[in-house]
């Protein structure tokens, strides 16, 4: 899920890396000191960050570095690793620990918490 949530970012493809999480307002996204809900929201800080244009140039290039997996139960999981992001102005490095459920169309996240390194 996560090479496919990179490789969609790296395309410039926003709606694909957006795939990832559950849709809803349910879903909970930490970052930069701040909690976000829903998946609308989320797109939408996204969008204001990056751009998410469909330009790969503008959104840069992304990857992630699984560290850790603990599965809760058969349908859960908790996810820790690194992201680094390159080729963009918004460059930059961080962690993050995902919350998976598996549901009916796959693995998403419900929630998620990143952090970036100075």
């Amino acid at each position: 899920m996560l090479a496919q949530q990179a490789a969609a970012w790296n395309a410039g493809d926003l709606e694909g890396f957006m795939a990832a999480y559950e849709r809803g307002e349910a879903l909970v996204f930490t970052s930069g000191g701040e909690i976000r809900r829903g998946w609308q929201t989320t797109h939408d800080r996204y969008v204001a960050r990056y751009g998410g244009s469909g330009t790969q140039s503008e959104m840069g290039t992304l990857a992630f570095e699984v560290l850790d997996v603990r599965g809760l139960g058969s349908d859960g999981a908790i996810v820790l690793g690194q992201w680094t992001l390159t080729d963009t102005p918004k460059a930059g490095r961080g962690i993050f620990s995902l919350a998976l459920v598996r549901t009916t169309q796959g693995w998403r996240i419900v929630h998620d918490h990143t952090s970036s390194r100075p």
